[in-house]
């Protein structure tokens, strides 16, 4: 049997990323038991149906009454407001961590909300689908992926080291980092990239509005999996960009400055800049695959449906 990390965890927020969480860590034996709570009523109705943890509550205080662990699953610009309400109800020495993809205005809002007793580490699960809700979750989410651990400076090693264990049980690796590198490279492999793809689909959308449809209807992979992107939560990403402005506008500006000299490329046919670039990028294509953060299957290892 494995060992009980924290006793009782509480999950504030219970879509993707917190479901899976709770069935990962069912999965491991690695908590005793687990409580949750969501803002919307129908949230919890369907956590409940589905036996999503082992006791929905009907308030965020009622959730981390008596917890060891509690985890903010909320969009990161609800964080402080959540924090207000349950700091009241923490018990002495509770550790409080967050799963948001923005850490420098989550500690702003947060760190001094919490009581002195109690403790804050921000984690940062680098897994995700398109996919939200209650229903959304599953337990090998993390499996293989990163989960980035930062620790505020006064972080006790102890809790960190402990709490760096826990994801690794749950299936992630880990690699710590400070609040304002965590969002410059967030900027760089997931804030931008999510941003150029809402782009594409709306302009793809304008476009198909004059073509009959023809944008949609003959779509190739590429465009595809822009809509696959840009399908995610809007309300999460709406406060991802709000909350790490800065270093989204700094990877912006690069990425402006890129495509501006790709721009001048194509209009003065230069075509040995193409190649040299198309081959940078596909090597780090291929590094994403050594690492084991993807598959060259074909299709992405999609699996087909039967007909």
């Amino acid at each position: 049997m494995s060992e009980i990390l924290y006793n009782k965890v509480a999950l504030i927020g219970l879509g993707l990323i917190a479901g899976s969480m709770s069935l990962a860590m069912r999965r491991a034996g690695v908590v005793g038991e687990i409580t949750g709570y969501a803002r919307s009523q129908a949230t919890r109705d369907t956590a409940r149906e589905i036996n999503l943890v082992d006791h929905v509550c009907d308030s965020a205080a009622e959730a981390v009454k008596d917890a060891d662990l509690i985890v903010l699953a909320v969009p990161v610009g609800a964080m402080g407001a959540v924090m207000a309400e349950i700091a009241p109800a923490l018990k002495a020495g509770a550790l409080v961590t967050d799963v948001g993809s923005v850490k420098k205005s989550v500690f702003e809002a947060v760190l001094p909300l919490l009581p002195k007793d109690v403790s804050f580490i921000g984690t940062h699960p680098m897994a995700g689908t398109e996919h939200s809700g209650p229903r959304s979750g599953f337990a090998e989410l993390f499996d293989g992926r990163w989960c980035l651990v930062v620790p505020p400076a006064d972080a006790d090693e102890a809790e960190v080291a402990k709490l760096e264990r826990f994801w690794k049980i749950l299936g992630s690796n880990t690699e710590r980092m400070d609040a304002e590198h965590h969002d410059l490279v967030c900027a760089v492999v997931s804030h931008t990239p999510h941003l150029i793809a809402y782009t594409m689909v709306g302009v793809a959308d304008d476009m198909s509005r004059v073509t009959d449809q023809e944008v949609i209807k003959f779509s190739a992979a590429g465009f595809r999996d822009f809509t696959r992107i840009a399908a995610s939560d809007p309300t999460m990403w709406r406060d991802v960009f709000l909350e790490n402005k800065e270093a989204t506008l700094e990877v912006l500006g690069r990425f402006t400055e890129e495509l501006f000299a790709l721009q001048r490329a194509i209009r003065q046919g230069d075509g040995a800049h193409l190649h040299d670039y198309f081959t940078r990028t596909r090597g780090i294509r291929r590094g994403i695959i050594e690492a084991g953060q993807d598959t060259d299957a074909p299709d992405f290892g999609r699996v087909k449906k039967a007909e």
